[in-house]
């Protein structure tokens, strides 16, 4: 059985704000998450460890930061394009499993929120998708509050 794993990672700054957008889900914030489209760092790794699974290069070469049709654009639109991509090369997207990694907000109380729509988003049974998170221990970027990371793993099967 032709089996694939794609592993994602992404990184985004804080900026000026009053909200953060992961995995779907827009949660309060005293700041924003800077980039050029709505900087949605979790469904952003994701959508990478799909396209390393499929050996598709990575979201940037699907939907160009250069390109100004994409500047503010909801993430769902790469993540469903991954999947689809995914399903035209004649696989499925199996399970996935996203890590968060942040002093800052809380993901816990939006887990099973994120969890949710990555599940209307991929068409997949909550029960295969994972979102979970860490911190970094006040360490490097993440720890001082500049920024959020996101670390995300792929298995793709046959259809």
């Amino acid at each position: 059985m032709d089996i694939r794993l794609g592993n994602g990672f992404d990184v985004h700054r804080f900026e000026a704000g009053d909200h953060v957008i992961l995995c779907g889900v827009t949660i309060p914030h005293d700041k924003g998450l800077q980039g050029h489209s709505d900087a949605d760092v979790g469904m952003h790794a994701l959508t990478d460890a799909i396209y390393g699974a499929l050996a598709r290069g990575d979201i940037g070469q699907h939907f160009p930061p250069s390109d100004p049709q994409w500047k503010g654009a909801a993430s769902d639109i790469f993540l469903r394009h991954a999947v689809a991509l995914a399903a035209e090369m004649g696989f499925r997207v199996n399970n996935a499993d996203v890590t968060l990694i942040c002093e800052k907000p809380k993901i816990g109380p939006h887990a099973e929120a994120m969890r949710a729509r990555l599940g209307q988003i991929m068409g997949m049974e909550v029960d295969r998708l994972s979102v979970k998170a860490t911190t970094s221990e006040t360490l490097g970027f993440t720890g001082r509050g500049e920024g959020i990371a996101a670390l995300a793993t792929a298995t793709l099967v046959p259809l």
